[in-house]
């Protein structure tokens, strides 16, 4: 039984998502220009619906969205306007009940405690998630095994590899036995071959064997092709494309690849909207956008 009985014809649904932050500003610009604010719209009335079993990938470049679209929906920041649900549950009024039915997956390998063992981070987050301790033990030992970590289970986390870490960041984001599956950049860091493998154990052993409902956020082109039922591309804050690779690509001349199907409907190209090395560049609109230097906060409403 997974963590969420109730969910319908949708395990996932978002209706006008909106989502804005406002810069703080230094103390000479607030001298200078009282009563002045500087708003970012990050989403702006994104429409989602995902069937039950489905794997919906969503591409877009840096800066698009994608990681505050997913935020929203595990419940780790509130939106502005509009509604999200997932498993049938309202994100802000039901947080806790959208919390037991989704597991999260994150290329962040700071969340781990890197002195502990595999086994006993494992056994360290089933805790956080009030599973009872008999059940919480068979449960990481199971998952140790469909990761196929069992024989390292006990070294010290930071000697794994990077996929060995990303494996790792897949049970733990099983460990509740999710309806729902959120999985932000999943192969990031990996070489081709340690991001094949992994790509194969979603497809075989979460997708076909589970039937899980799998949100993905990627930049990977190969990656959404082989694992998504359907891509929705996300580009400055809004869906501008939703279907099946297969049906995205028919609407262009023979031949064509998810990444023409990218420049089709945002008119960028997607090598050059990914390829910035600077963590606060925020490609989309052409130009700089105030208050995104170093030292800046932000905060949503």
């Amino acid at each position: 039984m997974s963590g969420c009985d109730s969910i319908g014809i949708y395990s996932i649904e978002t209706e006008r998502l909106t989502k804005r932050f406002v810069l703080d500003r230094g103390l000479l610009d607030q001298v200078r220009n009282p009563g002045k604010r500087d708003v970012i719209t990050t989403l702006d009335g994104v429409n989602l619906k995902v069937q039950e079993g489905e794997v919906l990938g969503l591409l877009g470049p840096n800066g698009a969205g994608k990681s505050t679209l997913i935020k929203i929906l595990c419940t780790l920041i509130l939106p502005s306007e509009g509604n999200a649900y997932v498993g049938g549950f309202d994100v802000v009024k039901e947080g806790q009940k959208v919390r037991s039915c989704i597991g999260f997956i994150t290329t962040d390998e700071r969340s781990f405690y890197w002195r502990l063992s595999g086994r006993e981070n494992l056994q360290f987050f089933a805790t956080l998630q009030n599973l009872p301790q008999s059940i919480a033990r068979d449960r990481v030992e199971e998952l140790l095994d469909v990761v196929r970590l069992k024989n390292r289970a006990d070294e010290p986390f930071l000697n794994y590899s990077a996929g060995m870490k990303q494996r790792m960041a897949i049970a733990r984001g099983l460990l509740n036995d999710p309806a729902v599956l959120f999985m932000d950049e999943p192969t990031r860091s990996l070489d081709p071959g340690a991001a094949k493998s992994l790509r194969d154990f979603i497809k075989e052993h979460i997708v076909e064997e589970k039937g899980k409902t799998v949100f993905i956020s990627t930049h990977q082109l190969d990656e959404a092709e082989q694992l998504c039922d359907r891509v929705a591309i996300l580009d400055e804050g809004r869906i501008k494309a939703d279907s099946s690779p297969a049906d995205l690509k028919s609407r262009l001349p023979a031949g064509g690849s998810l990444c023409d199907v990218f420049t089709f409907f945002t008119g960028k190209d997607f090598s050059e909207e990914n390829s910035s090395s600077s963590p606060f560049s925020m490609p989309g609109s052409g130009r700089r956008r105030r208050g995104l230097g170093m030292g800046m906060k932000r905060k949503g409403f």
